[in-house]
């Protein structure tokens, strides 16, 4: 996915709701990535507080409780984040592809991590010192406003999951949450391919249990709208978007 952070097009999207509602959003600018993200390297190669750390799959980058001193940028790979209850119940709040930032919190006085964020694949993931972010903000026009497009696209998105779990049956959102991963209904992609994704993540991120997942995922597969199997990838079809448009 390549995107000018700042551009003037403007992309819309239609929430599914439930029947009779739909929930529409323009967005101006996504993820840090293509343009935005040169710009951002260019800014952070002259200040320090900048680091560049690479991941292995299923590696921990920081974990719920640590303290929060840093905001982090993914720029190849994709991150979990997840929160566990005082009673041991984990949940996934959240996936980030490259272009996302996280731990962002800590600009707003945040003093502790709410979640582990831990790396889904190999990744590479750029630490920034609070206090470098906050002088880029300052200093730099074009970082403050490729950083709050991306504040504002992922408030849009937080709503937009709310309203999912709300009014939708757990087939629309796991329909709707492929879909996201694989950027499709954004731009104009027939089909995305994803790295094999563990179906218990899934149901974590979607509410429900492993074996509801599993049978829609193979209704998916039956219908045509996904191809996956064994140890490969994920493909995921456009023709999906048909499950979530649905009356």
């Amino acid at each position: 996915m390549h995107r000018t952070i700042g551009a003037t097009a403007r992309k819309r999207n239609t929430v599914r709701a439930r029947p009779g509602l739909k929930v529409s959003r323009t967005v101006k600018a996504g993820p840090a990535v293509g343009a935005g993200y040169e710009a951002l390297k260019r800014a952070l190669e002259a200040r320090p507080g900048r680091s560049s750390l690479h991941h292995k799959s299923k590696s921990v980058i920081f974990r719920q409780g640590d303290p929060a001193d840093a905001v982090f940028h993914v720029e190849r790979g994709r991150v979990q984040l997840t929160v566990v209850s005082d009673h041991g119940k984990e949940g996934v709040v959240a996936i980030l592809g490259p272009g996302d930032f996280f731990s962002e919190g800590c600009l707003a006085g945040q003093v502790h991590h709410m979640a582990t964020a831990r790396a889904m694949e190999p990744s590479t993931i750029i630490r920034i010192e609070k206090s470098t972010m906050v002088d880029m903000l300052r200093d730099d026009p074009d970082i403050a406003e490729m950083f709050m497009a991306f504040v504002l696209s992922r408030n849009i998105q937080i709503e937009a999951d709310l309203i999912d779990q709300l009014f939708n049956s757990s087939e629309r959102r796991l329909a709707r949450l492929l879909l996201h991963l694989g950027n499709i209904g954004k731009e104009p992609k027939i089909e995305t391919v994803l790295p094999k994704i563990n179906q218990d993540m899934l149901a974590a991120r979607i509410g429900t249990t492993r074996s509801r997942i599993n049978y829609f995922m193979n209704k998916f597969r039956k219908l045509g709208f996904i191809e996956y199997g064994g140890k490969g990838p994920l493909k995921v079809h456009s023709s999906l978007l048909s499950v979530v448009v649905h009356d």
